[in-house]
């Protein structure tokens, strides 16, 4: 079975509903190779809005007019990822759109870290790409094999991750925190490293379910679907790295 613990990414998504059997696109399949473009188009349109957004909102006298930029791109990203997940066939159009968004926010968030601790967004940035090829690397060479049991330990501890975050935000309106996983002591540093292994390993399930679906051949929208997929680990795994640095660089 096809498993994957990114929304974007599982089992029903290659799947008829009446019929319960992979949708297959004919002749004009889902490739790896367009999978990796589109992957790369997704990265390229983030990074022109990202930087946008940064030449905004960092000035000579510090961070400006970063919240529009990250409140829009955050929950205008939310909205087109929930619209691609429950319509794929629409991914050719949302997950560039997607990506543009969510391009405002990491840009705008990426100044304010960078604000605060000078060079951490590049040293973030090269975590993510480096950690990105090096579980490419290890899954390919069959270093990673991806059993039953792998996907299913992955896919309970992103759930388990899910709802400590969850949890985090709804105290936090009431104005309680969950003590320590977001300081900068040895408990939020090693909770932070634990978020970033799981993080990467999921990278791992997102590549063999793409490989899967191209092996079943399925329609070639899904190419921006499975892109969109490994966009949302990304960011995950980039924003991710930036809590961590953050936290090493205040102690």
């Amino acid at each position: 079975m096809i498993r994957s613990s990114n929304p974007a990414l599982k089992e029903s998504s290659f799947l008829d509903i009446n019929s319960g059997t992979v949708v297959r696109g004919g002749n004009d399949v889902m490739t790896l190779n367009g999978t990796v473009n589109k992957t790369g188009m997704l990265l390229l349109l983030c990074v022109l809005t990202a930087a946008f957004a940064w030449s905004q909102v960092s000035t000579p006298a510090g961070i400006v007019g970063a919240a529009p930029y990250m409140w829009g791109g955050l929950i205008g990203g939310l909205v087109l990822a929930f619209a691609t997940i429950f319509k794929k066939e629409w991914a050719p159009i949302t997950a560039p759109l997607y990506a543009l968004l969510e391009g405002f926010f990491l840009g705008a968030i990426s100044a304010m870290f960078n604000h605060m601790y000078e060079g951490i967004v590049m040293q973030a940035v090269l975590l993510t790409f480096a950690t990105l090829f090096a579980m490419l690397f290890a899954y390919r060479s069959g270093m990673i094999k991806v059993t039953e049991k792998f996907k299913l330990g992955v896919v309970a501890a992103t759930g388990g991750i899910f709802l400590v975050y969850l949890a985090s935000i709804v105290m936090g309106f009431f104005g309680v925190n969950i003590p320590m996983i977001h300081e900068s002591g040895m408990v939020g540093i090693g909770f932070s490293l634990v978020v970033v292994v799981v993080a990467s390993l999921n990278l791992v399930l997102d590549f063999d379910f793409i490989e899967n679906a191209v092996a079943k051949g399925a329609p070639k929208h899904m190419e921006w679907y499975g892109a969109f997929g490994l966009m949302v680990t990304l960011v995950w795994l980039y924003i991710e790295f930036l809590r961590l640095l953050s936290k090493l660089q205040s102690r």
